[in-house]
């Protein structure tokens, strides 16, 4: 079944949890979060301060969307049982990776065809399942969200602290709530696959026409779901303005209607949060974190794989590249274009105007392994195999020739 965006996710960790700051006393929301979150093994509970701040260090955060019919309304999602053998799966992986002081998001997209180890892990009934190779959104249906967070942990290398996963109603829920996109499509499409039809220009998508802009693969791009993973990734740049843009964060209405609409899709079962990250005060010390980031330090990259004749499979010395300088904390510089062909062009770029000056925060000089030293705001180059954006570039959708 064809992928979801994790977009909305990003609003309910982001946006819904800083609602948490002014908002969270009017709900029980505490015991509905823990009653359905989920142990992804991560160490500890660490005791949260006395006072709301910006959580401490660097985080990473998984969000993943799933294919599950279950709960799904049936006549907009018609096909449901149709495409499937039953089992729930991570169309959409995505690794957000914030890092500490100077603040900086970068949002790994893991495309879900790619051919990875899958962790050895224990399903419903406390099988073991997993293990070998297969497609990295088999990893949900393994295992569920425990199974993919350590199946991502042991393709990057990275400590996952906290994940969420979401469902297609959760989408459509959380997209009217956010009250509308901006995307742009140089041409017109047609879609018979989600039903999306959209004429050449700039429109603004809500609800179930979001979903499926967000599903959307063939008809843009190659056809792929790296032109698909494109598109959401212009979804998501122009999310990030619009809230920026709109002072989200410093509404407390608007906080208060997104909270309210995150919890109702926690007790409907549409999302589902791990253990750490079902704390209204850490979920909003995470969104503190995010506030003052500059749309050029806001980049999403896809993870670096290629086709085979086995079939998509990762570029190996691209993602060690990619997750050093991450690790490093430098910003990144893409060389390639916006999409390595895939779906989308750069149009323009929107600068931050209400992004901190960077002089005022500059850190001092750090060395890195076996180099010089160099000022930790030295950009790296990545690869031309890790396509992708920032939040400052204004990007349109290609339609597939």
């Amino acid at each position: 079944m064809q992928a979801l965006s994790i977009a909305a996710v990003a609003v309910v960790v982001g946006i819904a949890s800083a609602a948490g700051v002014v908002g969270f006393h009017l709900w029980d929301a505490a015991a509905t979060i823990q009653d359905n979150a989920v142990d992804i093994g991560n160490d500890g509970d660490p005791a949260l301060p006395p006072g709301l701040g910006e959580i401490e260090g660097g985080v990473n955060v998984l969000l993943v969307g799933t294919d599950s019919c279950e709960g799904q309304d049936l006549a907009l999602f018609p096909r449901c049982g149709i495409d499937d053998d039953g089992g729930e799966r991570n169309d959409v992986t995505m690794l957000v990776h914030i890092s500490d002081a100077p603040r900086r998001v970068t949002v790994v997209s893991i495309p879900r065809d790619t051919f990875v180890p899958i962790a050895e892990c224990q399903d419903a009934d406390g099988n073991t399942a997993g293990g070998g190779t297969d497609r990295i959104n088999s990893s949900y249906m393994y295992g569920g969200l425990p199974c993919t967070v350590r199946t991502v942990e042991e393709l990057t290398g990275e400590d996952i602290q906290f994940a969420a996963a979401i469902r297609w109603t959760g989408v459509i829920n959380l997209s009217d709530a956010v009250g509308g996109v901006d995307v742009c499509v140089q041409g017109d499409i047609s879609d018979r696959h989600t039903g999306l039809a959209l004429s050449a220009g700039t429109h603004t998508l809500q609800g179930q026409q979001a979903l499926q802009f967000l599903r959307i693969r063939h008809g843009i791009g190659d056809g792929s779901d790296l032109g698909r993973i494109s598109n959401q990734q212009q979804f998501m740049s122009s999310l990030v303005r619009k809230l920026k843009g709109d002072a989200v964060f410093g509404d407390a209405g608007k906080l208060l209607n997104f909270a309210n609409v995150a919890m109702t899709q926690v007790r409907e079962k549409q999302l589902v949060l791990d253990k750490q990250l079902a704390n209204p005060t850490r979920m909003a010390q995470i969104a503190m974190a995010l506030k003052d980031v500059p749309f050029e330090d806001i980049v999403f990259v896809q993870y670096p794989a290629a086709y085979s004749g086995s079939g998509l499979v990762p570029i190996s010395s691209a993602a060690d590249a990619l997750f050093a300088a991450l690790r490093e904390n430098r910003p990144l510089q893409l060389t390639g274009d916006a999409s390595g062909g895939f779906g989308v062009e750069v149009t323009g770029e929107v600068p931050d105007t209400a992004a901190p000056d960077p002089a005022a925060t500059a850190p001092a000089p750090t060395a890195t392994e076996g180099s010089e030293a160099l000022p930790s705001d030295t950009a790296v180059e990545l690869p031309s195999s890790i396509p992708g954006q920032n939040a400052s570039q204004v990007t349109c959708t290609v339609p597939q020739k």
